[in-house]
């Protein structure tokens, strides 16, 4: 049951849903439920949402929130994410409390994966 006020649901552009699906599917194991042409609905993310299909993509230089996700095995999900056709955007660096990575996966979208090790 969702919490009262909290961030319940999230969703991006993509210009090219079956390929932002197949790099979600293999890179992080999400699955997704088409609902029409131009809408994927995503669920296993720890947060549910989905993508609707748009020329716009979400980037920091255009002001839009970035996405963080944390991994364990730093290194070990930069190259899974580079193996599943994301293109890292910055690499691996340090910041007050961790380590942290930025990416694009396949329609553009920047995301960033940080560790606490």
């Amino acid at each position: 049951m969702p919490k009262h006020e909290t961030i319940n649901y999230l969703e991006f552009p993509s210009r090219d849903l079956e390929a932002t699906k197949a790099f979600f599917e293999s890179c992080f194991g999400w699955t997704f439920t088409d609902y029409g042409p131009d809408y994927a609905a995503f669920s296993d993310a720890a947060v549910d949402g989905g993508f609707f299909r748009s020329d716009a993509v979400a980037t920091t230089a255009t002001g839009s929130a970035l996405i963080v996700f944390y991994s364990e095995k730093l290194e070990e999900t930069l190259e899974k994410v580079q193996q599943c056709g994301g293109t890292i955007l910055k690499p691996i660096f340090s910041f007050p409390g961790g380590r942290r990575f930025q990416f694009a996966e396949p329609s553009g979208n920047e995301l960033a994966v940080w560790s606490d090790r």
